[in-house]
């Protein structure tokens, strides 16, 4: 009895230290999102779970170890022990239940996270190697920065212009694939105010690591004020609109604007600059060539940079005034 007594308190021990070193609140960031909570409690559940298992293993496992090793001069070969049923049953059904038990719970809880709300705001991601772009359709605004409002229930709709993406904000727990050609969504209702990273949690190529944006979740003023904002950006000049265009495109994945070397050439004192060209020759760098390189990247490659990283989408997706804005932007950029 001794020893049964000695093993249950070390098991409740281990377990609680062991459950509280897998607490949520010191493993994971800040928690900023209503759904959040649903995947911190499931986490807990779990850690306990893990912890207990856990602490019934090694307990009983060093216990033994310890508490019933070879005494010395003690030769005698140990006893033989064949199957045991209901053990084997036992450590079977378990685990069965506890499979079947957080299922269930997380079926409960993925529900709770779709139900819509009426006043939901909508806004639509379009991922890119290797940028987000959100647009939001009630305002009109287009932006590189996901601005939320704090306790107004956010519907995404993801896009994909190339490969598979992941959206995920760590501190909003949740997280959506973004897959070309299909249109996913995701609702989550931002609780928290501050700024927190956009990551793609999807292997997508060479700048993967460097695929964020910024989310920020505002109070009503601040958010009201950011709209009125980026409503009167609208009056711009082309250079100034061609700068925007250029980050809501994901541009500055590929392309400089401070002369170092990246993916594709520095925009930085470009236009009007003579490029050696892959095959030998030269082109002088003026509005016709630009002009080209967008709409057909792959057709005169500069030297040195490979041809097949810049997608032939731009002549659909950009009208031709926004096309002229980005080269009007990139004669803004002299040396």
């Amino acid at each position: 009895m001794k020893h049964l007594l000695a093993v249950v308190v070390l098991i409740v021990i281990v377990t609680l230290a062991v459950g509280f070193l897998l607490n949520p609140e010191n493993l994971l960031p800040t928690l900023a999102s209503e759904e959040g909570a649903f995947v911190d409690q499931l986490f807990s559940l779990y850690a306990f779970v893990i912890a207990f298992f856990f602490a019934l293993i090694v307990v009983i496992l060093l216990y033994s170890t310890i508490v019933f090793r070879r005494k010395k001069g003690d030769d005698k070969p140990g006893a033989n022990v064949h199957g045991n049923s209901v053990l084997e049953i036992v450590w079977s059904v378990i685990p069965l239940g506890i499979v079947l038990f957080f299922a269930g719970l997380g079926a409960v809880y993925l529900k709770e996270t779709l139900q819509a709300e009426p006043d939901e705001m909508i806004v639509e991601v379009t991922a890119s190697q290797w940028s987000w772009r959100f647009r939001y359709p009630e305002f009109g605004i287009s932006s590189t920065e996901l601005n939320l409002l704090e306790g107004r229930q956010v519907l995404f709709v993801f896009e994909s212009t190339d490969v598979i993406h992941s959206f995920w904000v760590p501190e909003f727990r949740l997280k959506q694939d973004v897959v070309p050609g299909i249109t996913t969504t995701l609702r989550l209702k931002p609780t928290l105010p501050g700024t927190y990273k956009v990551r793609c949690a999807e292997l997508c190529g060479l700048n993967h690591a460097y695929m964020l944006a910024e989310v920020t979740v505002m109070e009503q003023a601040e958010f009201d004020a950011w709209v009125a904002s980026e409503i009167d950006s609208g009056a711009l000049g082309p250079a100034d609109r061609g700068a925007k265009l250029a980050g809501l495109n994901g541009c500055a994945a590929c392309h400089s604007t401070d002369g170092t070397q990246s993916v594709g050439p520095s925009w930085r004192g470009l236009f009007g600059s003579e490029e050696n060209l892959e095959g030998g020759s030269v082109v002088l760098v003026d509005e016709a060539y630009l002009l080209e390189s967008i709409l057909d990247p792959n057709l005169q490659v500069v030297e040195g940079y490979r041809p097949d990283l810049m997608p032939k989408v731009y002549g659909d997706t950009l009208s031709q005034e926004e096309i002229q804005d980005l080269i009007a932007y990139i004669r803004s950029l002299e040396n």
